[in-house]
């Protein structure tokens, strides 16, 4: 056996060791990646000008990385609605809108899982909040309590793959990379770049497929179990009033139109659309947590309108250059004043202190990623991992069947972010190189959809340990965990689907883009 496979195969125990020690994710990427290459170096395994593109790798990769500088927005956006209760009112909406149904309330917190989902993307904040709301009001009307938390914790995880959502953006920079490496390798010395709007665009119908996939699972589940979930007898207090269910709905979804719509329209790049959702999300949490702000936030948010319609070339009389200058100043004093508004009732420190701490945690294990993938190639562990894949028998067909168990045994251990940074950057060059015609897209989808059900499996699914700290001490653990075995019976299902018609995935990339 070669000395540079030796030290590969050396270096994955290694890093599974440390990380089963608990030690910090981005620490232990960069420690291995560099104790790792300073021994191939030492050895003659590796040429020491792997080690030296790091600094350019890092500032060109990573630093002037356009797409990820919409993570700490979208971050901040997520953080925002949290904070502003936008949940509260959608729970309370929908559970008086669905209640009356037999498996009512699984299905309102579905729902809102989705729509919370498509507007602040953030798991951990929308599975608490929706355990603290939802699961007393369940408990109380008579659900049983695994279908009551694993319909929770299913839902929570939404956020993971209806976009936009952070595990996308990361997905869609890895697997840029993956696809014009498998190109090149091809001998296309001009590959065609894949975007992060594409992505989008091929997780929106499944995310919404795996939305349909639970409805009819607790619609299903009240049939023929109704004791499990019984409807609740609505009294005149719980009648949903048209305008209550205007004032919690329409909000939140004009931000994910304006959101997600621009990014597949191709009217916006991704980070621009984030810029807007965090500018959005900042606007509409003052008009719900701070007061005297009304004036301010009714001007923001029509000459932000006007603004986008001048620039859409459909402002018709607003087509000014002397208008729009007009509405743009407008627009910022009227932002700044509703920013110092939420800094002044403690909103907006609060919010960027957890955007800071969050965007901190993934670009030191992006960073951390980049020493450890360097030193990987320069062993030569990508000419390793394709050979493996390519020797495992079937095909490209064997090879992906064996990479997404190996992601979905790795989910009961780690989380997405490690997943994504760890396997994703060396199985998916060896895949689209062994069978590109399905393309980039669909085997991001794939893989979200996969890394989705990591926050599911027992035993250190990270939906399950949110969900445990708000999970009153009634409702043992394994209540929890024969909740969500259902869901991950779903999702498994739905990577099905998605293999047998990839179409569900790439139809609408292609039709758009």
């Amino acid at each position: 056996m070669e000395l540079g496979l030796i030290l590969v195969i050396a270096m994955v125990a290694a890093l599974i060791a440390v990380l089963l020690t608990g030690f910090p994710v981005a620490f232990t990427l960069a420690g291995v990646g560099l104790i790792f290459g300073g021994i191939g170096v030492a050895t003659g395994a590796m040429t020491a000008g792997f080690l030296e593109l790091l600094p350019n790798r890092i500032f060109s990769s990573i630093i002037l990385n356009d797409l990820l500088f919409a993570v700490p927005l979208f971050v901040t956006m997520g953080v925002m609605l949290e904070k502003s209760r936008v949940a509260e009112d959608l729970l309370d909406s929908m559970a008086r809108l669905f209640g009356s149904l037999r498996g009512g309330l699984g299905i309102s917190v579905t729902v809102v899982g989705a729509l919370l989902a498509a507007s602040t993307g953030i798991v951990g904040a929308t599975v608490v909040t929706m355990g603290l709301l939802s699961l007393p009001t369940m408990l109380k009307r008579g659900y049983d309590p695994a279908l009551a938390t694993g319909s929770i914790a299913a839902a929570g995880t939404l956020g993971q793959i209806i976009p936009p959502s952070i595990v996308l953006i990361l997905l869609a920079d890895v697997l840029s990379n993956a696809w014009q490496q498998a190109q090149t390798s091809a001998g296309l010395f001009s590959p065609q770049p894949m975007s992060a709007g594409e992505l989008f665009a091929g997780a929106l119908v499944p995310g919404l497929m795996l939305v349909g996939l639970y409805i009819t699972y607790q619609a299903l589940h009240a049939l023929f179990r109704p004791a499990s979930s019984p409807a609740v007898a609505n009294s005149t207090a719980d009648t949903l009033s048209v305008r209550a269910l205007l004032l919690a709905l329409l909000p939140p979804l004009v931000l994910i139109i304006a959101v997600l719509g621009s990014i597949l329209s191709g009217f916006a790049t991704p980070t621009e659309a984030a810029s807007v959702g965090a500018i959005g999300a900042m606007v509409l949490g003052a008009a719900r947590r701070v007061e005297g702000v009304g004036y301010a936030v009714a001007t923001a948010s029509l000459s932000f309108a006007a603004l986008m319609a001048y620039g859409a070339g459909y402002g018709g009389p607003l087509q000014s250059e002397a208008l729009a200058g007009v509405l743009f100043v407008l627009f910022v004093a009227a932002l700044l004043w509703v920013l110092f508004k939420l800094w002044r009732a403690d909103i907006l420190p609060a919010v960027l202190t957890d955007t800071i701490k969050i965007s901190a945690m993934v670009y030191a294990i992006l960073i951390g990623a980049a020493v450890f993938s360097l030193t990987f190639r320069g062993l030569g562990g990508d000419d390793a991992v394709r050979h493996a894949l390519e020797s495992l028998g079937g095909g490209f067909w064997g090879a992906l069947i064996a990479v997404m168990v190996l992601m979905f045994i790795l989910g009961f251990f780690l989380d997405f972010i490690e997943i994504t940074f760890i396997v994703v950057p060396v199985v998916a060059p060896a895949l689209l190189a062994m069978d590109g015609h399905l393309g980039p897209i669909w085997l991001g989808v794939m893989m979200a959809v996969n890394l989705q059900t990591s926050f599911l499996t027992p035993p250190f699914g990270f939906a399950l340990f949110y969900l445990r700290g708000v999970v009153p001490e009634s409702v043992p653990t394994s209540a929890m965990y024969k909740g969500v075995l259902p869901y991950v019976l779903i999702q498994l299902g739905a990577l099905a689907l998605l293999a047998l018609f990839p179409e569900i995935v790439t139809a609408l990339p292609e039709m758009l883009f």
